[in-house]
């Protein structure tokens, strides 16, 4: 099965900690980033999707982080 992720954080080095956090633990890169104003907070939110390669059958209750 293949799990998707979409990985979410203010524009900020944490995103990009939390990025490579992911690719460390087996994740792979799904498309390119993308950037867009939080008019509601007043900053830029950054976005990375990512996938994995995973045992098991898809449930709803799965942590997608912890797979």
């Amino acid at each position: 099965m293949i799990v998707y992720r979409l990985i979410t954080e203010d524009d900020t080095s944490q995103f990009c900690h939390r990025v490579t956090e992911a690719l460390s633990k087996g994740w792979s890169l799904h498309g390119s980033p993308s950037y867009a104003f939080d008019g509601a907070n007043g900053v830029m939110r950054c976005a990375q999707a990512v996938t994995k390669e995973a045992e098991g059958e898809y449930s709803p209750d799965m942590k997608l982080g912890q797979a």
